[in-house]
């Protein structure tokens, strides 16, 4: 049994009675990674020496018996989109190849704070765009269930490092569903929080009206201690929330008697029947729990797809615009004037699926095509908030399936670009709406991993938590581990 296997209060139980040390809990990480990570290719760099420096330091806060944080002594594996000072950040893409950060993302900094121990960066889809992982500049990685199969994405590598026990929580970010599908792919927990709920200062932008830093755990409880260290207003964010941030831990009672679930007919039309059978499964546990149920519509859920790539896509087309060769990054050499200089460094450092979206997102920003693209994709944002608002006013959570299909093998969509983005057909909705949502195994489909999505009121994490923490009490899934 791996220390991993551990609920964080167990782990902090052992490190009080010194049957454990921080010590221990960062070598098994590294001798995890050793033993797995050439197959499953989860990380893109490693700080050893920085982690086990951490380690020691804690050990010794152990001993004075000073004051501990909330993650004490815990590995954890940050996304390569969240910058960590001195150590190497580049969002899976040449362009950042050689960039050393000089501050940390206040994310990272709140894990630190916490007294958690981070042991590197974790592989990704190039700028966060993609859903399989495949569109990393360095590397794909692989699914611990199936290693033919991709561990979903753009938050891949976050979620198959927690899977394969090579942390003990990782960090991910979550666009249009990048941390609740990888989750769903590989059988561990995965939240997205509210919009403004967590800082994205220090958050490598893709889509910045969209993107959410989260927590990648293998239970629900880890997940709302995670929540815990992260969340809160910060002044560095224009876009942070100045919202109280809840007691997420005291919410895990594990009572959801009376607690109204809607099912939207449109999240279980069109997915595989294993899934949906699975889901149902669920359904009735919680049913069983004291919970009630009943099929609503959600009816703008068809134009999700087609409104957030044009959004995302805008949004990127802009962000990305700062990495022109000039400034940090990729610089093209023997450029003949500046015009040259960015067309050469721009081709050079990024990716076809990165290219695909800025060309995207330009046109649709354009002279003559904005009022027809991107401002009906913005209208059509507005009905689809509406569409849960409404639910929310008879409901007190959404429930479906977080992916239509349980992993996909590796190259068998990656040069259909609409096949792939239609993988985020049930997690794009909630990212347009802003609300938060989290997926936790509910059972597997022909021995992959299957993903409940439950999805909350905005700013109410702590009823999704309280709800996925009572299924899980009642279920094994999440217990399951796969053999490497």
């Amino acid at each position: 049994m791996s220390l991993f296997d551990l609920r964080l209060q167990e782990i902090h139980n052992k490190l009080h009675a010194k049957e454990l040390s921080v010590t221990d809990l960062v070598g098994e990480a590294f001798a995890a990674i050793g033993e797995r990570d050439e197959r499953i290719q989860a990380y893109l760099t490693l700080d050893e020496a920085g982690a086990r420096a951490a380690a020691a330091r804690l050990d010794n806060k152990l001993v004075s018996g000073e004051e501990k944080g909330l993650l004490f002594g815990l590995p954890v594996g940050i996304k390569d989109n969240m910058v960590t000072e001195g150590l190497r950040t580049t969002c899976a893409s040449q362009f950042l190849s050689n960039y050393n950060p000089i501050y940390d993302a206040t994310s990272v900094l709140k894990l630190k704070q916490a007294d958690s121990v981070t042991i590197g960066k974790l592989n990704m889809d190039e700028f966060a765009m993609g859903g399989s992982n495949e569109n990393s500049s360095f590397q794909p990685t692989r699914n611990p269930w199936d290693l033919s199969r991709v561990p979903g994405g753009s938050s891949g590598g976050s979620a198959a490092a927690v899977a394969a026990g090579e942390a003990y929580f990782t960090l991910g970010s979550d666009t249009g569903g990048s941390i609740r599908q990888p989750a769903s792919y590989c059988g561990v927990v995965g939240l997205k929080p509210t919009y403004g709920r967590v800082s994205r200062y220090g958050l490598v932008a893709f889509a910045s009206s969209l993107d959410q830093i989260g927590p990648v755990t293998k239970n629900v409880e880890d997940a709302a201690y995670v929540l815990q260290a992260i969340a809160g207003y910060d002044s560095k964010d224009s876009t942070s929330a100045n919202v109280e941030v809840a007691d997420y831990i005291s919410a895990l009672t594990g009572d959801i008697k009376g607690l109204r679930i809607a099912v939207p007919k449109e999240y279980l039309e069109g997915i595989d029947p294993k899934v949906k059978e699975t889901v149902l499964e669920a359904l009735r546990v919680l049913e069983s729990l004291g919970a009630v149920w009943e099929e609503v519509s959600l009816p703008h859920t068809e134009y999700a797809v087609a409104a957030y790539y044009l959004l995302a896509s805008s949004e990127a087309s802009s962000n990305l615009s700062r990495f022109d060769g000039v400034r940090y990054g990729v610089r093209a050499d023997h450029a003949g004037n500046l015009l040259d200089l960015y067309h050469e460094s721009r081709s050079q450092g990024f990716g076809p699926e990165v290219k695909r979206r800025i060309m995207l997102g330009t046109y649709a920003l354009s002279s003559g095509y904005y009022d027809a693209y991107y401002l009906k994709a913005q209208k059509v944002r507005t009905l689809i908030k509406r569409d849960f608002d409404q639910t929310f006013e008879k409901y007190d959570v959404i429930i479906g399936p977080t992916a239509p299909t349980t992993a996909f093998p590796l190259g068998s969509q990656v040069d259909d670009p609409l096949t792939m983005y239609l993988n985020d057909i049930l997690t794009i909705p909630v990212s347009l709406a802003g609300v938060p949502a989290l997926s936790v195994p509910c059972g597997f489909a022909d021995g992959l991993p299957v993903g409940l999505q439950i999805i909350g009121k905005a700013f109410d994490e702590s009823t999704i938590l309280r709800t996925a923490h009572a299924y899980e009490v009642h279920t094994e899934h999440h217990k399951k581990r796969p053999v490497l």
